[in-house]
């Protein structure tokens, strides 16, 4: 009877609320995968072939894949809720802790020992086992033992392109003028691979903000999770620093991602289609009371709940010009959470502000860079060093005011209607919804469980609502 109703209903919408119709054309925010709105035929095509040879694509060994690697393609790792997310799949930092006068030995050759064994990222997988990388030990043969072996989370990559497109001077800004003393976040400046000897970029991707441009972490990534050499990673990882074993396992010549028949390399195709990857969705998109709790407690002391407005200079006009809210300052901050890696200028303590729109969809993964976070609770406890106050103005709050703020933290990576968060709208998510079909009037507010539903946000759920929903639902 229910499907019954969801089918009339349909037909009443389709004839009976032309102006629901006409208001919901275009509205619905973009499905977690889905390419941000307003590319052009050129650049929509460039986002699709981006994700099937790119960033979807499983590489073979005759390709290059290897001989040492973490997984044959981007999306294995990057992959819930869809091509582009994040996952539980770990990858293994390994190294050697500071010590007095030594500094932190990453065992590549640049550290106090001297030794390349082969780090800080350990490579898991090999296209032969005999050039299989392992932490080194003592016990394994090694003449050291890397006494630091940390994991870490895939964190996802959705509206990479549009936070590429944030101006480095708003990054900047935070660093300049942090809200209170003891917030000392400050900006990771390096040079972009595809311009190394250009100016220095704020960086802005990966765990430590260790990358400013997206080209920039398709390039390292595709070198370093993939065993892909490329234009600007021309060295290939040794197996535990072993020239020989890699003489013997690499038999593809460097560089290995050449141009396709259209002058695409690979890392070409992964950089279109993350830099065309859309925003994760929010609903509601404003006015919950847990926002402004969020605020006033000074958890967007870092998590920033101010927008950015992207360049409008040097960036496809798809991407200029667009308000955006990713919840971070992009700086690097002790938060009682380091895991003892250096990379560049990110010491050992510190992590970038992880922003925070999406969230929801990685809670199942776990939280923090290495997962230990197994709710948002949880996690807030967690925060230490310069989240110290806001964690403790968080559980200063009365348990209703707790929940609003952990509700609205949940609105982030809420697709409007999807009820069971299963990220797809049908009629599982429409028995939940129907007892609040009402309107028009004003019959809730934002902090309502139904507000997932009001799309135009006038506090009911009635046929324009609807008409949303039809386009949800048949999407």
């Amino acid at each position: 009877m229910h499907s019954t109703r969801f089918a009339a209903l349909t037909v009443s919408v389709v004839l009976l609320s032309s102006l629901g119709s006409a208001q919901a054309r275009g509205q619905l925010q973009p499905r977690f995968g889905a390419p941000v709105p307003g590319l052009t035929a050129t650049e929509l095509a460039r986002f699709n072939t981006g994700k099937t040879e790119g960033f979807d694509h499983a590489f073979q060994a005759a390709e290059g894949l290897g001989p040492i690697m973490n997984d044959v393609s981007c999306q294995i790792c990057h992959a819930d809720p869809a091509s582009g997310g994040g996952s539980t799949k770990a990858v293994t930092r390994f190294g050697i802790a500071p010590s007095g006068p030594n500094g932190f030995d990453p065992l590549d050759g640049s550290g106090p020992s001297g030794l390349s064994l082969g780090g800080s990222l350990q490579q898991a997988l090999a296209i032969n086992p005999t050039c299989l990388e392992v932490v080194p030990t003592i016990a394994g043969g090694f003449p050291v033992d890397a006494n630091i072996e940390i994991h870490r989370v895939t964190p996802p990559a959705f509206g990479a392109g549009l936070v590429e497109s944030i101006d480095d001077a708003d990054i900047l800004y935070w660093e300049a003028n942090p809200p209170h003393p003891w917030i000392t976040g400050y900006v990771h400046m390096l040079h972009p691979a595809e311009d190394p000897f250009g100016p220095l970029r704020a960086g802005r991707f990966g765990w430590k903000a260790q990358e400013a441009t997206v080209m920039s972490f398709s390039s390292g990534a595709s070198l370093n999770e993939l065993g892909i050499t490329n234009d600007f990673a021309m060295t290939e990882n040794k197996p535990n620093g072993d020239a020989a074993k890699l003489a013997a396992c690499d038999t593809v010549a460097e560089p290995e991602d050449v141009a396709d028949g259209f002058g695409f390399r690979r890392i070409d195709r992964m950089t279109d289609f993350q830099r065309f990857l859309g925003v994760a969705p929010q609903m509601p998109k404003s006015g919950m009371t847990g926002e402004t709790l969020f605020t006033s407690i000074g958890c967007a002391d870092c998590h920033v709940a101010t927008a950015y407005t992207t360049k409008t200079v040097g960036v496809e006009a798809a991407l200029a010009g667009k308000q955006i809210k990713p919840y971070s300052d992009f700086l690097l901050h002790d938060i009682g959470t380091g895991d003892g890696i250096v990379q560049g200028a990110a010491t050992g303590d510190v992590f970038r502000t992880v922003p925070l729109w999406g969230l929801k969809s990685r809670i199942s993964s776990g939280l923090f860079h290495d997962g230990r976070g197994v709710d948002l609770s949880d996690t807030i406890d967690q925060h230490l060093g310069e989240a110290s106050t806001a964690r403790s103005a968080f559980q200063a709050l009365s348990a209703g005011d707790q929940q609003k703020v952990l509700d609205f933290l949940g609105s982030l990576g809420q697709m409007e209607f999807d009820v069971d968060n299963s990220h797809v709208v049908d009629a599982i998510d429409w028995l939940s919804l129907q007892p609040s079909f009402t309107g028009p009037g004003s019959f809730f507010t934002p902090d309502s469980p139904t507000a997932i539903a009001d799309v135009d946000q006038d506090g009911d759920f009635d046929l324009v609502d609807f008409g949303y929903m039809q386009r949800a639902h048949t999407n």
